[in-house]
Parts: C-alpha cells; structure tokens; sequence
C-alpha cells in the first residue's frame, strides 16, 4: 500500500508523467509486434500528433498560468485556507479549456478540407474522431493539477495508474484481435470520457461555479504570452514533424516519430517539477528558498537522468529492434541526437519567469528560437535527411535556455548558481556529449555495429 509520507505532491506529478509515457511505449510496442503495417503505425501516430499539436501549447498555457494565480490573484476574495475553500479558479480555468477545445473544434471543421499530411498529400486519419478526441481529452488535463493544488499526492498516482492502465487495455486490445486500428481510437476517447466524467467529479467537489469575466481576462492576460512561446518556441517535436510531413511520406514519418521520443521522462520529469514549483514561486519574501529548491530539486533530476541518458546513447541500436522491430533500426539515429536536449530540459530559467509572472519574457525567447529552428532543420534535411531536423533542435533549445538564463541574471539579478547546480550541470553535459560524439565517430562502437 502506497504510504502518503513516502510522496509530494512534485513526486506524483512526476510519476504521473512517467505513467503516462510508459502507457504510450507499451502501446508503441506491441503495434510494431503486431500485424500492423508500418504506414498504418504512422497513420495512428500522426493522429496523435495532430491532437497534440493544435492542442498542446494553450493547454500548456492554461494550466502553467493558472498555476500561480490559485489563491494569488486580486479578483477572488479568500476567506478560507487553500485547501479547504472551493476554489473558483479552478472552474473558470475549466471553462477557459473547454472553450479552446470547442474553437479547435469548430475551425478544424471548417476547414477541413485545408488538412493535408505528408509528401503525397494524403487525408489526416478518421478525421472526425480526431476531433472528437479533441474535444473530450483536453479539459480532463485539469484533474492532475486539481490533486496538485490541493495537495493530494497518492490521488495523483493512483488517478494516472488506472486511467493509463486501462488506456493501454482498450488501444491494444482491438489491434491484437484483429479488429483494426479504428476501434483503438474509439479506445482512447472512451478512456477520454472517463476522465472527463471524473473531472466533474472533481468540480462539484473542489471547485466554486462562479464565472468572472474579469479574472478570465487576467488569465489569459498572463496566458497568452506562454501560448505564444509555448507554440513557437516549446513545439520543437511539432514543428520538426511538421517538416518531416511536408518532405517525407508515412513510412518516414513513422521512423522519425519513433525516433523523436527525446527520452521522454525527461521532458515529464522536468515538466512535473517546473509545474508543480510554480506556486511556489507567488510569494516574493521566500524567493531565496524558492531557488534553493529549484536548485536541489534539478541536481536531483540530473544524478540519474544523466547517466541513464548515457547508457541510452550507448545501447539506443540494440535497443530499437528489440523493443520494435528492424524497420525501425534507422530511428536509432535520430533518437541519439534527441537524448542531447537533456542539456537544456534539465535547465529551469523559464519556471522562475513564469512564477513570477513575466511570461512575455518567455514568449520573446520563443520566437527567436522557432525561427532559427526552422531555418536550420530546412537547412540540414539535404546534407542529413530527417537526422538533420534533430540536431537543428538540440542548438537552439539550448540558446534559447541561455538567452533565459541571461535574463534573469541582467534584469532579476537572479545569479545561474542560485538555482542551477554549475558544477554537476557542467561535468554531466560535456560527459554527454563526449559520449554522443565518440559514439558518432565510432571511436566507442555501438553495440549493434
């Protein structure tokens, strides 16, 4: 039995997000050990892609606003402590979800017809049940942080095991009988409606329904600057496969999405700590403790991020046959490079900017990089095909992390010592990339060459 004493609350968001990628590896897997084909594999990812692409960054911005304007914020009155009051934040931020998830909906229905993937031009995948998917998925992404708020850990956890256990069930089951690809996408939006059902749950319990068009504007006031960095300049998976769509076909595609994974517990490891610090962030007098925590929560991280990303740069062509098959052999390549963005993920500038609420900071940054990123991948695809959008990546999230890190240094006089750990963010960088560039010129051989 889970004990309480034994998680925070940045732990469970933490294993939350591993959760839900182990879900989506398992899901991966066993369809590349199914009779799938490998076009039919990148039909189903590019249906995720989509959803996640025109979703991703207001969702992002939704939550990450919210966050510090949870009890912190001039339009709502607070009478009671945090835990005990409904909140009605959290209705409005449902609201503010629910409506983005209706205007996707409507305008990619309205233009239908404008959507097209890959070299050749062909239909998005169950077009309708894209959008439904839309629709029912992304207000249910307020339920983890409901638990976050009001500090109920092991609800996190035991949320995330049985909704992704029972994710995995419903989207494996119909391919391994047979019964094709479509029946796993109704899958994933049953699972949708049950999260959905669950967040009513949540609101009737938590929450105040009480709609302020005042604190709506705030809201998206200090929102929108992090859609707008969010969609430029954190979208670097979005836009490299956006790319990848427009000169390669399905079959590329696939190679390339299986390859663009990033090590994804990184990227949730880091997002579930720079979330879950965000409030931490509200009060001005404990910004001192604030960064101390910022910063021994991050070496953590890198004590067994790092070496775990460096045993993958070692085994990653062993390690893609196994787990998938030999078609997919070429993603290896790709993978080895994303693995380098550890560098800047486990960087953490932008959390003490969007604590603080000067998110247009952030959005700055963002535009810069998207169009060095995208210069650079149209730049690299004729020497390095879909390799070379991925190295494009790794430079410019990590000038981007130093134009922040830059910021906070001349305009907050917040020194990178104060909330990075130097001297163990520096040997574990350049051990990585010593790693990648032995290993890329065989002078450590894979253990598959």
């Amino acid at each position: 039995m889970l004990q309480r004493k034994h998680f925070n609350t940045i732990s469970s968001l933490q294993v939350f997000q591993i959760m839900r990628f182990v879900s989506f590896l398992i899901i991966s897997i066993v369809f590349t050990k199914s009779n799938l084909t490998i076009t039919e594999i990148g039909d189903y990812e590019y249906f995720l892609f989509i959803a996640s692409a025109v979703s991703f960054f207001w969702v992002t911005a939704i939550i990450q606003s919210f966050l510090p304007l949870y009890n912190n914020n001039e339009i709502f009155e607070h009478k009671t402590s945090k835990n005990t009051r409904k909140s009605p934040e959290i209705f409005n931020a449902f609201l503010l979800l629910l409506a983005f998830s209706i205007v996707v909906v409507v305008l990619g229905l309205t233009f239908r017809n404008s959507f097209h993937v890959y070299s050749n031009m062909e239909q998005v995948y169950h077009f309708e049940l894209l959008f439904l998917y839309i629709l029912l998925s992304n207000p249910a992404c307020l339920v983890e942080y409901i638990y976050l708020l009001r500090n109920r850990s092991l609800e996190i956890i035991y949320y995330g095991f049985f909704t992704f256990s029972l994710q995995v069930a419903v989207t494996i089951i119909p391919v391994l009988y047979g019964f094709g690809l479509v029946y796993s996408l109704w899958g994933l939006i049953f699972i949708a409606i049950l999260r959905l059902i669950w967040l009513g749950v949540l609101l009737f319990r938590y929450s105040k329904f009480e709609f302020s068009k005042e604190y709506v504007f705030t809201h998206l006031a200090l929102g929108f600057p992090l859609m707008v960095s969010t969609l430029l300049g954190g979208s670097a998976q979005y836009v490299d496969g956006a790319i990848v769509s427009a000169h390669f076909d399905a079959r590329d595609f696939a190679l390339f999405r299986y390859g663009a994974k990033e090590f994804p517990i990184v990227v949730m490891m880091a997002a579930g700590l720079s979330n879950a610090l965000l409030p931490m962030f509200q009060n001005q007098s404990l910004l001192k403790q604030s960064l101390s925590d910022l910063k021994r929560k991050s070496l953590n991280l890198m004590h067994y991020l790092f070496p775990i990303s460096i045993l993958l740069l070692i085994f990653a062509n062993d390690i893609f046959p196994a787990l998938f098959n030999q078609h997919f052999s070429r993603s290896a390549d790709v993978f080895m490079v994303y693995i380098l963005l550890i560098t800047s993920r486990l960087l953490f500038p932008q959390t003490i900017l969007i604590g603080l609420k000067k998110t247009r900071v952030v959005m700055t940054a963002s535009i810069i990089a998207i169009l060095i990123n995208i210069l650079f991948s149209l730049l690299m695809i004729p020497g390095y095909g879909i390799v070379g959008v991925a190295v494009a990546t790794v430079i410019v999230f990590f000038l981007e992390k130093v134009f922040l890190v830059f910021y906070n240094y001349k305009v907050l006089n917040i020194k990178p010592q104060q909330y990075i750990p130097l001297s163990a963010y520096i040997i574990y960088s350049a051990i990585i990339i010593i790693v990648f560039v032995m290993i890329d010129h065989r002078i450590i051989m894979m253990p598959n060459s």
